[in-house]
Order: C-alpha cells, then sequence, then structure tokens
C-alpha cells in the first residue's frame, strides 16, 4: 500500500478538541500516520491541497442500494403504499445481475458526494452480488440481506421462511463479515417488526449477541405502521423491541419520528443509534424527527440518505442541510447547529457503527477515510473569517468533493472514480432495470 502524503490543506479534524488548521497529513498503511504543519515525509504519492478542505469521509447509516435502480419509479406515495406498490413488486423482481449494478449505481454516488461508509440494507435474494460490488469498490460498508418471513401483502417472491432466512444471513456472516481486513462487516437486517415474526426477532437478538454483530431495522417511521404493529404486538415499536432484547447498542433504528417519552428513554437507556433520515421523511410524508430532543437526552444520532426511490438520491449534502433547516421553523433558528449536524455525519456515524476509534475524525492512528473539498467557489466564498463547517453544511455541495480516499486508498481522485467503470455501470443500470420493469409488468400487473 503506498504511502501518501496531503499538503497544505485546511484540515477539519471533529477530534475532541474540534481543532482546524492549515497544515499536513501523512498516511502509511491506510493508517494515519502524522498530522501538522510543514511535514517532511518521504511520500510515495503527494497532493498539493492548497486552497482545500480535507474532511472526514461522511458516515451514512442507513442506505438501499437494492433500491437505486428505482430512482423516480416511486414517488408522491406515503411509505405503506410506496412499499406494497412500487418497492416490493420492484424488489421482487432483481436477479443478480440487476443487484449488482444497482449497488455499483448507489456506490459511485455515494463515493462522488464524499461518504466513504454506509449502512446498507439489501434484498432478500441476491445478497452476495451486493457484497461483491462493495468489495470491488473499496467502500467501507456494513450490509446485510433484508429479512422478511411475515406479512400478506408481500409479493410471493420476497416471502421466506424464518428458518431460510436466519441461515442465509449467518451464511452470508460467516463468508463477509470482516472481509477486506475488515472493511466489509455484516449486520442482520430485518425489515420492520410488520414483516417478521417474534420468532425470527428473537433469533436475530440470540445471534447478533454471539456475533457482536449490529442489527439494522426500521422503526416508528410512519403512524399506520405504528398502529399496526401495536394492534400485533400491543406495544409501540421501541417497546417491542425492547421487550425482545433488541434494545442496546448494536441496534441501528432507521427514522424514529413518531416516540412517545417512554420509547426515547428506553433508546437513551439502552444506547440505541438513531439514524435520522430527513430527505426521505420529508418526501414520503413520514413526518419529522424531534432530533434536537434526542439531541439533548444524548442519544447517539447519525444521518442516512435512505434509498434513491424515496428521496431521490444519495447525497450527505443534502441531508445535512435539510437536518439543519427543518427542525428551525419549530425549535428556533439556534436548532441544529452546523457543527452539531456536522458531527451526526461524521464521527456520530462512527460512533452508530461502533468504529468512532477507527473513523470519523482525522487523527493520529485513524483510518485515513478523508475526502478533500475545493471550496474555491463563488457559492462557498467569502472565505476571510468564515465558519469553515457552516460553509460546508449550508453552501457546499457534492460538486465541492474533488477527492475521496479510504483506507488510504484514493478511491476517486480530481473526480474521477478509480474502481468503477461509470459508461458501463450507467449502461448496465439502464439495461437492468428495463428487464427488471418487463418481469415486474408480467407477473404484477
Amino acid at each position: 500500500m503506498k504511502s501518501l502524503l496531503i499538503k497544505n490543506a485546511q484540515i477539519i479534524t471533529m477530534n475532541h478538541a474540534d481543532e482546524i488548521f492549515t497544515g499536513d497529513i501523512f498516511i502509511e498503511n491506510g493508517i494515519i500516520s502524522n498530522i501538522g504543519k510543514n511535514l517532511a515525509c518521504d511520500a510515495d504519492q503527494i497532493i498539493n491541497a492548497e486552497n482545500r478542505t480535507v474532511i472526514p469521509g461522511f458516515i451514512q447509516t442507513h442506505v438501499h442500494l437494492c433500491q437505486t435502480l428505482f430512482r423516480s419509479r416511486a414517488d408522491d406515495l406515503e411509505l405503506l403504499d410506496w412499499l406494497k406498490k412500487r418497492i416490493w413488486p420492484l424488489e421482487a423482481a432483481h436477479d443478480e445481475e440487476s443487484i449488482y449494478y444497482s449497488a455499483l449505481l448507489g456506490i459511485g454516488e455515494l463515493i462522488e458526494s464524499g461518504t466513504t461508509t454506509i449502512v446498507d440494507m439489501e434484498t432478500v435474494h441476491h445478497t452476495e452480488a451486493a457484497f461483491q460490488a462493495i468489495a470491488g469498490s473499496g467502500i467501507r460498508a456494513l450490509s446485510g440481506k433484508v429479512m422478511m418471513d411475515r406479512g400478506d401483502d408481500v409479493p410471493m417472491e420476497l416471502r421466506e421462511k424464518t428458518a431460510d432466512s436466519l441461515q442465509e444471513s449467518v451464511d452470508l456472516l460467516e463468508k463477509w463479515h470482516m472481509f477486506a481486513n475488515g472493511r466489509i462487516q455484516y449486520a442482520f437486517s430485518p425489515r420492520f417488526v410488520l414483516s417478521c415474526t417474534e420468532e425470527l426477532l428473537k433469533e436475530v437478538q440470540r445471534l447478533s449477541e454471539i456475533y457482536q454483530v449490529k442489527v439494522h431495522t426500521h422503526a416508528a417511521e410512519n403512524q399506520e405502521e405504528i398502529m399496526l404493529v401495536e394492534q400485533q404486538t400491543g406495544m409501540r415499536n421501541i417497546e417491542y423491541l425492547d421487550y425482545l432484547g433488541l434494545a442496546n447498542k448494536r441496534l441501528i433504528l432507521a427514522h424514529c419520528i413518531w416516540l412517545d417519552e417512554k420509547e426515547k428513554k428506553i433508546i437513551k437507556d439502552r444506547g440505541v443509534n438513531v439514524s435520522h433520515c430527513p430527505g426521505s421523511n420529508l418526501k414520503l410524508a413520514s413526518g419529522i424527527a424531534d432530533i434536537p430532543g434526542l439531541m439533548e437526552m444524548g442519544v447517539s444520532l447519525s444521518l442516512g440518505a435512505d434509498g434513491a426511490p424515496c428521496n431521490n438520491n444519495l447525497n450527505m449534502f443534502q441531508e445535512m442541510k435539510l437536518a439543519a433547516l427543518i427542525q428551525k421553523p419549530k425549535h428556533g433558528p439556534s436548532a441544529m447547529k452546523a457543527k452539531e449536524v456536522f458531527k451526526m455525519a461524521t464521527i456520530g456515524g462512527a460512533k452508530a457503527v461502533g468504529l468512532e476509534k477507527e473513523i470519523g475524525s482525522i487523527e493520529i492512528g485513524k483510518k485515513a477515510d478523508l475526502v478533500i473539498l475545493n471550496l474555491h467557489h463563488f457559492h462557498t466564498f467569502p472565505s476571510f473569517e468564515a465558519d469553515p463547517i457552516s460553509r460546508i453544511v449550508y453552501s457546499a455541495s457534492r460538486d465541492n468533493v474533488e477527492t475521496t480516499i479510504i483506507n488510504g486508498e484514493i478511491i476517486m481522485e480530481n473526480k474521477k472514480i478509480k474502481t468503477l467503470d461509470k459508461e458501463i455501470v450507467l449502461r448496465e443500470a439502464d439495461r437492468s432495470i428495463k428487464r427488471m420493469l418487463k418481469k415486474e409488468k408480467a407477473v404484477f400487473h
């Protein structure tokens, strides 16, 4: 692995002291080995980052790579209709090739917009193809096959037997967990309470404890969903997950919009990680999560774009800006300051995935997951004595991302991704969705 020296950059460290300064970063064997000014290091490659800003790579804690092909095909629907009428039939039409190119399409967008780590939930079948895409692309990921062993409205192609769902998940875990020197990890991914039997969820809890891996699921996203969960279990979502033993530090919960005070206390007391997805929540008209309230309680908070058909992109810059803005009408202009949101996008995400000692900030000894931004543009100036984090959260966009580094490897340099052939991915994405739509139409219409 080549050594790399980044020179003359504005460095936003996100370390305990929140240091921001102009200096150099030296990377050896994928690890940040030195940070300072005027470093004299014998490096295999030197990047002159004058007039550039280096930040920790963004960490998105809720995405669906398998849904990237569905972009612009599930607009203007609320959650349960969105799932039943569009997403589940489309997921049922997937094959190995379409999963592979859906994943690559999403990963390309993520890398281009500065995301270096994701928590990904796939569909029921062909998850191996997504892991292969992740492995080849260089992105850091926690991923898992979705688990669905219940639901009258679920297409036959997505219905699983409980034992089969569990066995396939374990098989994938044993093959892919800690793959590529730990760059890829496995996360058990039951879709949500409504599509999972109690037997499956209890066994996921047991297996998660045995293997010490994360559990990634949806909860409290939609009011009708909550009503149905209460009808089926006699409890609200978070209370039920706690009853099953799933509410703990290994749990990553997407959304958490409609929480009562008891559920908030469970989340706080058990150390549950909440992934806030403002773009998705707005588009599906699900609501606005009480992130300021959860933040005041000290809940572990991070950000995710969710899937391309409910967003319709995977852009952390958009999620940061939305996370900051949507709270201000209710909670006042000082709610969700830029630095708080930026923490959710970086070190907050690292804490959610249990890797805060390895990624999420720029510090000696941490993995070199870094993004170089070019803020030397009309829309991010003036720079004189401007708050650099405010410039990123409120003014910058993915167009400002110039270079993306993961594990010390330059994955994208000067806006060109090295691990993907863009034209092939775009062409095969179109070919895949064309084939899937024919299949979906034949089966579901």
